[in-house]
């Protein structure tokens, strides 16, 4: 069986992310056993189109009906994923519709056994419902990846890890705990806002896909009265363990349609760095530094308003050799290595589930399709 085969030794793991920022599927490898990480393979990114991007822009905050926007899911990974050789597993994230942990739950769409057929290779997946229905928030899912990444490249002192997708997640890593479900070791939360407002406004009044380097958001002055509403409500009060929805500060979008691009773009973007300054208040540690991840730290703009507001050095994670693109997809293939094993990839100081959890569905080849559905 393949989960008695993984327990032996490094393996190469292929991982694919689409984030809430829905501009398309990254994929990377990753040479692993669960636990420490041996190497990094081939990368591969797969835009979504504009119908597709449409399609999944109509999906979020939904919980059903959601077969067309499963579909793209589906095709988009595929056409990525099988570009790829010498797999030996799949970390399949799908793609996080609605989010409401102590509510509805949490809905991911994607079928990891669908992949599993086409590709022929085993799939781990749906990696949030099992913390989820255990009292967790489902998110972030990336701390333990980051506890290990920080222990690969060699940090000694606390450092955060901060990921600018949709929606900003923050890690707080202590490299000097071996294990990342060990009490200490990681605490992490969702930060606020992060690319999914102002993309979203983007390509709504100029029909790009993003601010290319922070350049509209550097001509304008952000709105303090927006900022100030931002700044009060109760998620930034509310202690970790906490997570969002990519719709939960859609307000925003409103809020700034009086406003001309440049002041918009000013605003949207001092509200992603106002945010993380307050997660970082929330801390359980002062990091010596704080190393960004994910598309926001693309922005240059974004990147010096976070520094002025935070007390530690802020840089890319290539700043310790690492790439900042293809980071959350490498996240689910580590993962998906640890769910094969039985091990957790979620704790208490990561998504307040009350315990340890492995969390995903391991899917193979060989598995009956129709069990999943038509």
């Amino acid at each position: 069986m393949l989960r008695d085969a993984l327990k032996q030794g490094p393996v190469w793991a292929l991982g694919a992310m689409s984030g809430t920022s829905l501009d398309g599927v990254d994929a990377a490898m990753v040479l692993t056993d669960g636990a420490e990480i041996f190497g990094f393979g081939a990368t591969a990114y797969r835009p979504y189109t504009e119908p597709e991007r449409a399609v999944l822009r109509a999906a979020m905050g939904r919980w059903e009906d959601l077969e067309e926007a499963a579909s793209v899911v589906e095709t988009a990974h595929m056409d990525v994923l099988a570009g790829f050789s010498g797999v030996d597993l799949v970390g399949f994230h799908g793609q996080t519709t609605a989010h409401d942990p102590g509510g509805r739950g949490t809905c991911q769409i994607g079928d990891g056994l669908r992949l599993a057929h086409g590709l022929d290779v085993a799939v781990v997946w749906d990696f949030r419902s099992a913390d989820v229905d255990r009292g967790g928030q489902g998110a972030p899912l990336a701390p333990f990846y980051h506890h290990a990444l920080m222990r690969h490249v060699g940090e000694t002192a606390p450092v955060a890890v901060l990921n600018l997708g949709g929606v900003g997640n923050l890690t707080l890593v202590d490299p000097a705990i071996e294990r990342a479900s060990e009490p200490g070791a990681c605490q992490a939360f969702d930060t606020g806002p992060a690319n999914a407002p102002l993309n979203d406004m983007m390509r709504a009044r100029l029909g790009l896909v993003h601010d290319e380097g922070g350049a509209l958001a550097a001509q304008g002055t952000p709105d303090a009265a927006i900022l100030k509403r931002l700044a009060d409500h109760a998620y930034f009060r509310k202690p970790p363990p906490k997570s969002l929805d990519r719709n939960d500060f859609i307000w925003l979008e409103e809020a700034v349609s009086g406003l001309s691009d440049a002041d918009a773009a000013a605003t949207l973007t001092a509200a992603v760095a106002q945010s993380v300054a307050a997660g970082l208040r929330h801390g359980s540690v002062a990091p010596a530094r704080l190393l960004v991840t994910g598309g926001g730290r693309h922005n240059a703009t974004m990147m010096s308003s976070i520094a002025d507001r935070v007390g530690c050095p802020v840089a890319p994670v290539e700043a310790v050799g690492l790439d900042g693109d293809m980071l959350e997809a490498q996240a689910f293939a580590y993962l998906a290595v640890r769910v094969a094993r039985g091990w957790p990839t979620s704790a208490p100081g990561t998504t307040g589930v009350p315990f340890p959890v492995s969390g995903g569905i391991l899917s193979r080849p060989d598995d009956v399709l129709s069990l999943i559905g038509p």
